[in-house]
Formats: structure tokens, C-alpha cells, sequence
């Protein structure tokens, strides 16, 4: 048994360690995959094909790669059903946020809160992706991965033009005090993801409580927090739109990586 680990500077939060699971899970030799987010660490208990295993993480683009390969005394490694009791538990979160932030968003005219709603739709499609590709073949998973990603750009463009429209129409102010309870509300649901994860025995769990505050999500709510903050200071739509852009392309941004991960899952 060997053990390699990884370092990937850009496994800055789960949708990564997800999309990085997705890539590995058509080679059998791997026994186990452990990650460390805060470290941007991942090491990977294998019996063999560790140059497929680099390839693979090295066609995600997310930085460095090995840093180590040792021999491991470990032999014996459990999958607990709790973990994936624990993904569809922070998959139905995010999903039910995303259904939250863009009906109030459309509602109270903030472009930051339907951009916040999509960029938790889009770490929807990457759980629902390691979920439903379980037992898959490699075509189908492509398939799911591919779709998944040309709508999370469509959305984004959609997004992007309506912030132009904005920009350069009549300004249409937000609603400012439903664009912080809501991001308020968010970042309260990440709370209580990190709960069940500091619950969870698992070494394994595919979201960490450390990485949950250092993910894009927080960081965007506190973003849109501070959004509606200036909103109400200034009386202006600009701190909104500018949030939303932000978040736009971050969504643009891991929507192209699924559709690498579905035009090179073959790794």
C-alpha cells in the first residue's frame, strides 16, 4: 500500500474536493482519499497507478501537485454510510438556499442575492454530480457533468447581462434589509453545516468544519452583507451590482471546471 500526498493550492472549498473525487473515482487501486482543505493537502492510499492518479488531479488545474509517496502499514479502510447520509444532508442546504436566495432576490431587485443563489446551486450540481455518478459509467458521468455545466454558464450569462441592463438603465434599488437577513440566514445554515460536521467521527467527511469558513460561500455572503450595508448608506444600486459580478464570475468559474471534468473524466 502506498501513500501519496498532494498539495492543490486551489482546494480552497468543497466544490473542489468533490469535483476532485469525481475525477479519481474510476480507478480501483485507490483504497482511500483524505482531505485537508485548510492545508490544501490531499493524500491518496493507493495500490499502484500513481501516475494515473497524478494525471488525473493534474488535468484539474487546481496548482502544485505531489509532494510525497511513502509506504503505508494501513490495510483496512471503511466507506461509513453516514458520509453519504452527510452529503445529501449539505446538498438539500444548499439547494434549499439557492431556492431561497433567488426567489427573494428576484423579489427585492438584488442582483448580489440571485448571484449568491447560483453560486450555491452551483456546489449543488457538483454533490448532486458525486452523487448520482456512484456506480456509473465513465459516458454518463461525463454526460451529467457536461449538462450541469453549460447551465450553470447559461445562468451566469443571463446574470451578467441583466447586471449591464442595470448599469447602464434606470437605477432600480434593491431592497437592502432583505439582502442582509437573507445573507444572514446563509451564513447561519453554513453554521449549521459546520455543527454536523464537528458532530461527525469520519476523518473522511466530504466537507470539513474548518473549510466551511474558508469557503467562497462565506466569504460571498459576508459580501452581500456588506452590499446591502452600502446600499443603505449610499442609496445606491452600485455596491449590489459590483457584489453580483464578483459572484458571477466565480460561478462562470466553477462551471468551467465541471465542463473540464466532463470533457476530461476519462483521467
Amino acid at each position: 500500500m502506498e501513500k501519496t500526498v498532494f498539495q492543490i493550492p486551489k482546494m480552497d472549498c468543497p466544490s473542489e474536493e468533490n469535483l476532485i473525487r469525481l475525477k479519481l473515482d474510476g480507478i480501483a487501486e485507490i483504497k482511500k482519499l483524505d482531505f485537508d482543505i485548510p492545508k490544501r493537502q490531499l493524500t491518496v492510499y493507493h495500490d499502484g497507478r500513481l501516475h494515473d492518479i497524478e494525471r488525473s488531479i493534474a488535468d484539474l488545474n487546481l496548482g502544485r501537485g505531489r509532494v510525497s509517496t511513502e509506504q503505508s502499514e494501513e490495510t483496512q479502510f471503511e466507506e461509513p454510510a453516514k458520509q453519504r447520509k452527510l452529503l445529501w444532508t449539505v446538498l438539500a442546504i444548499n439547494f434549499g438556499f439557492f431556492a431561497i436566495e433567488m426567489a427573494t432576490g428576484l423579489i427585492s431587485g438584488s442582483m448580489g442575492l440571485v448571484a449568491d443563489s447560483l453560486d450555491m446551486l452551483a456546489d449543488s450540481f457538483v454533490y448532486g454530480i458525486s452523487l448520482l455518478a456512484v456506480g456509473a459509467t465513465l459516458s454518463r458521468k461525463q454526460r451529467i457533468a457536461t449538462l450541469a455545466g453549460y447551465f450553470q454558464i447559461a445562468l451566469a450569462f443571463i446574470g451578467f447581462v441583466e447586471v449591464v441592463r442595470r448599469f447602464m438603465g434606470v437605477e432600480v434599488m434593491p431592497d437592502f434589509a432583505t439582502m442582509i437577513v437573507v445573507s444572514v440566514l446563509a451564513l447561519v445554515a453554513n453554521g449549521f453545516c459546520l455543527y454536523l460536521l464537528q458532530k461527525s467521527k469520519s476523518n473522511e467527511a466530504h466537507m470539513q468544519a474548518s473549510a466551511i469558513f474558508t469557503s467562497n460561500d462565506v466569504i460571498i455572503n459576508l459580501g452581500v452583507i456588506a452590499a446591502g450595508l452600502l446600499v443603505y448608506l449610499f442609496g445606491s444600486n452600485r455596491p449590489d451590482l459590483t457584489v453580483g459580478t464578483i459572484v458571477f464570475v466565480v460561478v462562470l468559474r466553477g462551471a468551467l471546471r465541471i465542463l473540464k471534468l466532463g470533457k476530461r473524466g476519462d483521467g
